[in-house]
């Protein structure tokens, strides 16, 4: 019986001296915490989506704090969040339009295939195989590779076969453009509603080949532009979105449908009625001026 006491005393001295090194040595060793990284993670979105590009809402707070991250790096959580860090970090409240992501892609079923895949519903697994099912190396695949990667419900395959973005879902944390191989998903401006749905660089007749919307760099959009807000790069038309007004004057002129919002027939025959009777009406004064030239 006096063992059994003798070595549970032992043992909880022993826990007792344990007990008083361990808590020494984690006071010793504490690694001081910024109470402001908690204050920066509360205003963060708490999804972990990944879009910042940092693993996780911690890993974004701790860049913030940092200073490897903007106080806007968590799009998801949104301007009044943004200014909240910003105080906290003792900067200024950022400024700017809220933006949302846009799919440069408008081909969908459109688009010329070369086989038909039928592995793994992912776009990355996709392009595995021979480099996708695709003529077009830059065609939106539509296997929803960026749908399961949005946590917001913004991102969805529309009815052309081509991923879509809900702009009033969409949060701008671009976990989608992350998850897209071929790169087409960008952000823009909330406000601007024409983009150019196409990413293909090739040059006019091997765009033509591969899809019945692709940008084939004709140009047209960029001289009918009044605003200088449109220009061929690379052989595909890309808007600046400081200069464009929306006058839609691109869509309706585009020979390939290639601009959105997509101009009707109707429209692009009005406005080309209107163009005729704007060049007959010059091409009249001109002759009247000539004429009263003559005269004198």
């Amino acid at each position: 019986m006096m063992n059994v006491i003798a070595a549970v005393a032992v043992l909880g001295i022993l826990g007792a001296v344990f007990g008083l090194v361990l808590a020494v040595a984690s006071k010793i060793f504490e690694v001081k915490k910024d109470p402001r990284e908690e204050a920066i993670l509360s205003h963060l979105a708490g999804a972990n989506c990944g879009g910042c590009g940092f693993p996780g809402c911690g890993g974004c707070a701790a860049a913030i704090l940092a200073g490897d991250a903007p106080v806007t790096a968590c799009a998801p959580a949104g301007a009044e969040n943004a200014a909240a860090i910003a105080k906290i970090m003792g900067m200024e409240a950022p400024t700017g339009e809220r933006q949302v992501a846009f799919v440069r892609c408008n081909g969908g079923v459109s688009a010329k295939k070369r086989f038909d895949y039928v592995g793994v519903k992912d776009c990355i697994s996709a392009t595995k195989v021979a480099g996708g099912p695709l003529e077009c190396a830059f065609g939106c695949l539509g296997f929803g590779s960026c749908v399961s990667a949005c946590q917001f419900g913004a991102m969805s395959i529309g009815p052309n076969g081509s991923a879509v973005v809900d702009p009033d879902k969409c949060t701008a944390c671009m976990a989608c453009a992350n998850a897209c191989p071929r790169h087409l998903i960008v952000s823009v401006p909330v406000s601007k509603k024409v983009h150019v749905a196409c990413a293909n660089q090739d040059k006019g007749r091997a765009a033509i080949s591969v899809c019945e919307h692709s940008c084939i760099g004709c140009g047209m959009c960029q001289k009918e532009c009044k605003k200088d807000a449109i220009h061929v790069e690379n052989g595909v038309a890309v808007i600046d979105y400081e200069k464009c007004v929306g006058c839609k004057l691109c869509t309706k002129v585009c020979p390939r449908d290639a601009i959105l919002p997509i101009a009707t027939a109707e429209e692009k025959e009005k406005y080309k009625a209107i163009k005729k009777a704007q060049a007959e009406k010059a091409k009249a004064a001109v002759e009247t001026k000539a004429a009263a030239a003559a005269e004198k």
